[in-house]
């Protein structure tokens, strides 16, 4: 039952927030904080799990009318989905806490919001039938309509709408290719899917690998289906874009490499000098309009445009170097950039602007925040002993294997984001202390000390003893790259016959 309760738990959780009166504020973050740190626990004894294999669930659900396909209520974990489960239960008990000071109105309906949110990410990273990953993929878009919407910034209705129809259109590509792939492989098992499209060329799946890869895009999001997301960050609420940031973004990317990858191989290798072209661009491009910002939170928000590039460069790859930093980046960028964006939050919730130039001088009058805050920074731009480094290190060595353009062009990267990210440092922490609001801030408190803590220790972790979280993607990992090994067999052999005519006529 264990996967079982890290999906089901969040929504037991949010049904016993819903049955308490609406007035008892301190019972529903008390439930909701519970429930959540729970889940978390239940992740950690997954991650020591020796056996994943046994955690699996396979039970019979409905067959589809007029077929003899079944679909079933199957659940599994292997190494790509392990980290993103413990990147989510050891999240979300952070993201509950840092509500704490900033939603303050309709604190019910918020809780119950994130904690149906949690259970469709969980399910989505835990579903091995194509139609279940479909079901919790949109359980967990929803919930982030109505927090951006109803506790979000003044242009919350326009962040709403265009979150709503990037990824409704998004998720209606997916859902038509979907429907056509369970019909041509007859099964909805991720992993009977999976067997029967690697064995097939380039032909038969481009236009498959296209529409799932293109919603896979939308969602991560890769450059030039970005522009939702400065938008969906900045109105957010904090603790909506710590779980954008953390959590949901990577949907993206792990549909990409579940599916996109694992799924049409001989199409991933087809394409994948074009996909790492818009990741290799997107790193620059979204440094480059990161350094334009003056609302810090924006800033950060951009800043994920550049770093999910590096995501998409490692993967597109295709490499086994490549696959692993990307597999850690993506908690990596999670840990980081949700830890800046919990920073932002608290320095707002004190001074009520994010404009870099209403700040400075802020190192002297909250020592504690400044040191917090150059960690997430120092992550953030890859410094050696922190987790950043590993990851855009194995991805750029794994974009030299394949192409050593993209991983030039993308090597500049970290030299930009290392002046955005500095550049907003000193504007924000040091200097004189103009604004005489700025006298008056209190640093830090114990909860939002404690609730940045665990950030900082797997930070840190990774970057030191990054082989204990990498040792336990390699299998999987190695397995992706048999499928990818194979089809370029293929494509090779393919190809033999009509070189050996030309050669003959």
């Amino acid at each position: 039952m264990l996967l079982d309760l890290l999906i089901f738990l969040p929504l037991v959780g949010a049904l016993a927030v819903g049955f308490t009166p609406r007035g008892a504020v301190s019972l529903q973050r008390g439930i909701a904080l519970l429930t959540t740190l729970v889940v978390a626990v239940l992740s950690l004894v997954v991650w020591g799990s020796h056996d994943l294999a046994s955690l699996a669930v396979d039970k019979a659900w409905f067959t589809l009318p007029g077929s003899q396909i079944d679909v079933g209520y199957r659940l599994g974990v292997d190494g790509i989905s392990l980290l993103m489960v413990v990147l989510t239960g050891v999240l979300m008990p952070i993201v509950i806490l840092s509500t704490f000071g900033h939603i303050t109105e309709r604190v019910k309906e918020f809780m119950i919001w994130v904690l149906v949110m949690q259970m469709g990410m969980m399910g989505v990273f835990l579903a091995t039938d194509l139609v279940l990953f479909y079901f919790f993929w949109e359980i967990g878009l929803v919930p982030l309509y109505f927090m951006v919407g109803i506790w979000g910034g003044k242009r919350r209705l326009y962040a709403t709408l265009k979150f709503f129809l990037y990824t409704f259109a998004g998720s209606v590509v997916m859902l038509i290719a979907a429907i056509a792939l369970v019909y041509k492989a007859q099964s909805t098992d991720i992993a009977a899917i999976t067997d029967s499209m690697a064995a097939l060329g380039v032909s038969d799946t481009i236009w498959l690998f296209a529409a799932f890869t293109l919603a896979f895009a939308i969602k991560v999001p890769v450059l030039p289906f970005h522009t939702w997301l400065p938008d969906a960050h900045t109105e957010a609420p904090t603790s909506g874009s710590v779980i954008l940031a953390g959590v949901l973004l990577k949907m993206g990317t792990y549909g990409f490499l579940r599916f996109s990858i694992a799924m049409f191989p001989a199409a991933a290798v087809a394409a994948s000098p074009y996909m790492m072209a818009l990741g290799a661009i997107g790193i620059v491009y979204g440094a480059f309009l990161a350094m334009a910002q003056t609302d810090i939170k924006r800033l950060v928000a951009c800043s994920s445009v550049s770093h999910l590039g590096y995501v998409v460069l490692g993967l597109f790859a295709l490499t086994r170097v490549g696959l692993a930093g990307s597999l850690i980046q993506m908690v990596n960028h999670g840990l980081s950039t949700g830890l800046l964006f919990l920073l932002v939050g608290m320095i707002y919730e004190r001074r009520h602007t994010r404009q870099l130039d209403q700040y400075g001088g802020i190192a002297s009058v909250m020592p504690i925040y400044a040191i917090f805050w150059t960690i997430a920074v120092l992550s953030s731009v890859g410094l050696p002993g922190l987790n950043g480094f590993v990851g855009e290190y194995l991805i750029l060595l794994g974009a030299f294997e394949a192409i050593p353009f993209w991983a030039v062009v993308s090597v500049t990267g970290v030299i930009f984001g290392a002046i955005y990210l500095l550049m907003a440092t000193r504007k924000l922490l040091y200097g004189p202390v103009v604004h005489e609001a700025n006298r008056k801030l209190t640093d830090l408190n114990l909860r939002e000390i404690g609730l940045m803590v665990p950030v900082v220790v797997l930070i840190v972790w990774i970057g030191v003893k990054p082989s204990y979280f990498l040792d336990r993607t390699e299998a999987s990992v190695a397995t992706i790259v048999e499928r990818l090994d194979q089809a370029r067999d293929g494509m090779q052999t393919a190809q033999l016959p009509a070189v050996k005519g030309g050669e003959s006529r």
